[in-house]
């Protein structure tokens, strides 16, 4: 299985070819389908990486609590 950031490489590359143009139909529509599954792909890497990342905020007694991390 590919790292993330060598799906998202891929991914790059995958735009570059579809945004010059030049490919026949039916190679785009293949190219597309693997981008789209490299896509959903990062995405699910992420949010496994987000559901994990917290912040620790010390509390008053000096204690700290973990919180997940804000941004959804």
């Amino acid at each position: 299985m590919a790292t993330f950031e060598e799906s998202l490489k891929q991914l790059e590359t995958i735009v570059a070819q579809l945004e010059r143009g030049d490919l026949p139909l039916e190679e785009s529509i293949g190219i597309f389908e693997q981008g789209m599954r490299l896509s959903a792909q990062c995405k699910q890497e992420l949010d496994t990486a987000e559901s994990k990342v917290q912040i620790l905020l010390k509390q008053r007694d000096g204690s700290m609590k973990p919180e997940p991390f804000p941004g959804k």
